[in-house]
Order: structure tokens, then sequence, then C-alpha cells
């Protein structure tokens, strides 16, 4: 019995270790694509509700974006009591007239039941877009001057990719335990596991991530319409499955996107983190090799170290406690290092500790989903099916189409 808890204890130890160094190899930028000749007209969509860290820089950056050709903007919001509203106002008050031409204050009103809060806005910016490439923006990002260039030469590199997207990163200083657990989820967690499934892919991605994306018109015209995402909860990841299966690509952009937070209180992280789990149960396919496969294998690796160090104590069996619990740590340590191998800021090790905070909170988090179905995004609360998707009917009748397309106007 001594034997085997230490054969068993070793084995896990090894799988823990083989993990890390799986993601770490396969957390590195796609290489530079060859500019086009010409960039072609864009039109960015940036869904706005209620007030981000940093909202003023964001907005900033959205219209620093030093793109090559012509870009049109629309900034859209529920309604004028929006508090990011007045920094918009201020931000295109100061653009030269030329650039002010371009950049639009859009309000869409509430969504229908079918549809999120980000799709909503979604529609009503494309409804008013007048180019054929389409880009959508969260109001949490902070892209570089070059990101936008990078996304849309990703685009247009061939004719078979129907969407591109940015990765994401948490680069901000750290101010809250919650900061922490929000930056290691993505850096540490996530963005490892999806570096690793588009590698597998060979450059079909089945999946978007959908901070900073762009479309061809054509590509949403083929999977019926941004309508064709009513009922879903995680609508980007839809989408990108939506595209495969028009023989289209999901292709990943060389230029990352800093995701800004700060101020992140436990509450606001266990919401967040209630959220991400939907997303997961939702949005991400299963499967060998999917995100979603990667990030559980990873969870049930540290519960099973965690779980055999605890046996082997009570049982006196010292030496497969201990390797079970740097096994357990093994995992722990992987996620602050993929964290920064993905340039997320240095954090301090009380700060640290919330990776083991992520893994032992998960069970938790997957109970509170299965008992509570609602979850809160962006001030609205959603209520899910046991699927994790919108728990209404799908599809608008046309007097519903009718008066969300009276909400929509521009604020000139």
């Amino acid at each position: 019995m001594n034997f085997n808890l230490l054969v068993l204890a070793i084995i896990l130890l090894v799988a823990s270790i083989r993990s890390h160094w799986t993601l770490r190899r396969a957390v590195n930028p796609m290489p530079p694509i060859t500019p086009p000749d010409a960039y072609p007209a864009v039109t960015v969509i940036r869904p706005i509700r209620d007030l981000d860290a940093g909202a003023e820089e964001n907005i900033h950056a959205a219209l620093d974006h030093g793109y090559p050709g012509a870009v049109e903007t629309f900034f859209v919001f529920d309604d004028a009591t929006d508090p990011t509203l007045p920094l918009v106002r201020r931000a295109l008050a100061s653009l030269p007239d030329s650039e002010r031409a371009t950049a639009h204050i859009l309000f869409s009103g509430a969504p229908p039941n079918q549809q999120t809060g980000k799709l909503h806005a979604m529609l009503a910016g494309f409804a008013r877009a007048q180019y054929d490439i389409i880009v959508f923006a969260d109001s949490d990002i902070r892209p570089a001057r070059d990101a936008l260039t990078a996304l849309v030469a990703t685009l247009t590199a061939a004719d078979d990719v129907g969407s591109a997207f940015a990765p994401v990163v948490v680069t901000s200083a750290l101010e809250s335990a919650g900061d922490a657990g929000y930056a290691l989820m993505l850096n540490g967690l996530y963005s490892p596991a999806a570096y690793l499934a588009m590698g597998r892919a060979h450059g079909r991605s089945p999946f978007i991530m959908g901070q900073f994306m762009a479309l061809r018109r054509s590509a949403i015209t083929a999977i019926g319409g941004l309508e064709s995402l009513e009922g879903q909860f995680v609508d980007d990841m839809y989408l990108g499955e939506l595209i495969t299966k028009q023989g289209l690509r999901n292709q990943l952009s060389w230029q990352s996107v800093p995701i800004i937070q700060g101020g992140l209180d436990f509450g606001g992280f266990w919401r967040l983190y209630r959220r991400w789990i939907a997303f997961s149960q939702s949005g991400l396919r299963d499967g060998p090799g999917s995100v979603k496969r990667n990030s559980v294998y990873r969870g049930v690796l540290f519960g099973a170290s965690l779980g055999l160090a605890v046996a082997a104590a009570l049982l006196g069996v010292w030496a497969a406690a201990a390797v079970g619990l740097i096994a357990a740590l093994t995992i722990v340590w992987s996620i602050g290092a993929l964290h920064l191998r993905l340039g997320g800021a240095p954090m301090r090790p009380i700060h640290r500790a919330m990776a083991l905070a992520i893994l032992l909170l998960a069970p938790l988090i997957y109970l509170a989903n299965a008992l509570d179905h609602d979850v809160v995004w962006r001030g609205r609360a959603y209520h899910l099916d046991g699927r994790s998707r919108l728990a209404v009917p799908v599809g608008l009748d046309a007097e519903d189409k009718l008066k969300a397309a009276a909400r929509a106007r521009i604020d000139e």
C-alpha cells in the first residue's frame, strides 16, 4: 500500500510538470503577417455599459488607433444615463473636425430577453456600419496603436479567414486580491489552454475570443447574420463555431491586447468566477485538446494530488504525502508562472496565493452555478438554462424587431 501510494504520487507529480511545460511551449505569439498593399476601411463597434477601470484612457486608445485606412467608430450605450458617456463626449470633442465626423455615439436601448446586452449593442452598431470589415471591441481593453492594423492584416491575409481575433492579457498593476485572481484566471489558466488548443488546430481555431475581433461582412451574412447568436450567453464562442461550419477560419492575430482591471473586491471576483464557469459550460467545446478539457484536467490534477497528500498523511505514508503535496503546489506555481510568461504584472506573494484560491473554490463555483442559474454581467442578471444558455425563447417576432429598431438612434 505504501509503495502504491508513492508511485501514484510520483505519477501525479510527473503529470503536473508535463502539463506546465506543454502549456509553456504553447504560449508563443503568432508570427507577423506581411501587410496588405492597401488597408480596407473598417467599422469599429464598441459596446459600453457602466464605468470600467481606466475608462478614459481606454477611450483615448480606441480613438488613437493609428490605422492606415478609413475608420468609423460607434460607441454604443443603452441610453444617455451611462456614467461613461460624458467621457466619450469629451474625448470626441477634442478630436480634429475630420476625425470627429467619423466617430459616433449610438443609443441602442435595453436588450430584449433573447439577447445579451453586448449582442444587442453589436446588432445596433452593425445596422449602422457602412464598411465590409466589422471590428467589435470591448470597453475594458486598451489596444496599442498597431493592434487594429495587425487585426485587419490577419483577417485579410487569406480569403478563407472569416474572423480574426486578438489574444488578451491582463498587464496592469494589481490593486487587490480580486484583481490578482482575475489576472491569474485569464493569464495562467484560460489563455495558455487557448494557445494550446489553437496550436493543435493548425490555425483553424474552433472559437473566438471576442474582446477584440474583426469579421468580414460576408462571413456574418453566411452564418445568417448576428441574429443567429440570439439565446447564447457566450455569443463570441458560438460565433466562432458558426464561422467554422461555413468552412472559414478563425485566425489569431500576433498582437495581444491588454484588458484593464482594477479594484475588484472578493464579491466582484466571486461573481466574475461564476460567470467564467458559465461561459465555459456554454461556449467552450468539450473533447480532447479543448480549452475546457485542459482547464478541467489541471483542476483534477490539483485535486487528486492534494487528496492523495491528505490521505497519505492520515495513513502515515509521509513520502507519498510530501510528493503529492509538491504535485499540487506545482499546479499552483504553474498558474503564476504562466501569468508572468504571458506578460502579466509581477504580484506580491499574498496575491500569488489567489492561484490556490481559484483551484480550491472551483467545486463551490460549479455547485453555486448548479443551484442558482442567475448570473450577473455588467449590471444585468441573466437567467440561464441547464446548458448555461439564456433560458428564454429564441427569436424575435416582427413587432419586437420594429420596437428594437426604433429604440436605436445616433447622438450626433
